[in-house]
């Protein structure tokens, strides 16, 4: 029995900069992966929240969402996720309750209760010179879904009547437990809180409670997933990927570089021990080893479904990887070079 070929497949992605291109590519090719996908038969394309990072231009997801939703015609298009502290839920709920009215049944709303950046952006995001903090979730969490369900005194057009899929996002037992009291599905950040992943969402089965929206708990797992040829031609793409975590650590979010750029780096020694663990920690490698690992992946978290993100500086790269997961787990078989949607460089 194979899981990855039961469970739904999604993708998470960051509308990634690189050294040789600009937020202008970086867009269109989101797009473009997003079509590919669809062709594929994957079943989520959510954009990410992230601001003040010159590598990453999915600063905006309920615009990204939008266009992304317009250009393809049967895939979830959803956030992964918003950051609810940067917003009022009223914001919110009016954006998401726009695109619902626009793609109905295919918006998905994921949201994350961390700012997710510094906290000097964070404060321009709030309009605000108070403190940050998060424990006001919960309260802005409720408020929020109120304006779907209608239970709100604002009225948050058109958000009644048109609520999105809402998912709760994390990578701590926290928001593992909120999902679970609130009844919602709850996506698991795997990529970036491996350790954490088996507890948190033991805790979210545990504490899960029924509820109009959902019956039985549902978990998704979001992994860094990057498959290639050989072992050894993955590895090669998912260099730019690992500088950019070297570089991350130390307090740098540069554009993505190419394959050539990460090879020939001069790492120091504590930065090629920061770049292997890196890698060592995403499912890297040809089909035969990344189906194995996501085998056990799935079988040790029980994933209702599977996320993946690839940081790949090279687009033809990216689809490529995704062509093989597809395979991998049914959807499809690998087109030839004839059939393979062109990439902007080749247009």
């Amino acid at each position: 029995m194979s899981r990855l070929r039961d469970v739904p497949l999604s993708v998470l992605d960051l509308a990634q900069v690189t050294s040789v291109t600009d937020s202008r590519t970086a867009l269109a090719r989101s797009r473009e992966l997003a079509q590919h996908v669809e062709r594929l038969g994957f079943t989520r394309f959510w954009l990410a929240e992230h601001h003040n990072m010159p590598g990453i231009a999915s600063s905006s997801p309920a615009i990204l969402i939008g266009h992304i939703a317009d250009a393809t015609t049967t895939l979830r298009v959803g956030s992964g996720g918003v950051m609810l502290p940067n917003h009022p839920p009223l914001v919110v709920a009016e954006q998401f309750g726009t695109l619902a009215a626009l793609h109905p049944d295919r918006i998905d709303l994921g949201i994350g209760r961390a700012p997710g950046t510094d906290q000097r952006t964070a404060r321009a995001l709030r309009r605000a010179t108070g403190p940050l903090s998060v424990d006001d979730f919960p309260q802005q969490l409720t408020e929020l879904i109120g304006y779907f369900n209608g239970t709100e005194e604002l009225n948050a057009m058109p958000a009644e009547g048109n609520r999105p899929d809402v998912f709760l996002l994390g990578s701590s037992g926290y928001s593992a437990q909120v999902a679970g009291l609130l009844g919602l599905p709850f996506a698991f950040a795997h990529h970036f809180s491996g350790d954490n992943t088996l507890a948190a969402l033991a805790l979210y089965r545990e504490r899960f409670q029924p509820s109009e929206r959902l019956r039985e708990p549902y978990a998704l797992v979001c992994a860094s997933v990057i498959v290639a040829d050989t072992d050894e031609r993955a590895r090669w793409i998912a260099g730019p990927g690992g500088l950019a975590y070297v570089r991350l650590r130390g307090g740098r979010n540069d554009p993505l570089v190419t394959a050539e750029e990460a090879a020939a780096y001069p790492y120091t020694e504590m930065e090629r021990l920061i770049f292997e663990d890196r890698l060592a920690s995403e499912v890297i490698g040809s089909p035969e080893t990344v189906g194995a690992r996501l085998e056990r992946l799935l079988e040790d978290t029980r994933a209702d479904e599977l996320m993946v993100t690839s940081m790949v500086a090279d687009q033809a790269d990216r689809l490529r990887s995704y062509d093989f997961l597809a395979e991998l787990a049914g959807r499809t078989t690998l087109m030839d070079s004839s059939e393979r949607v062109k990439t902007d460089a080749e247009v």
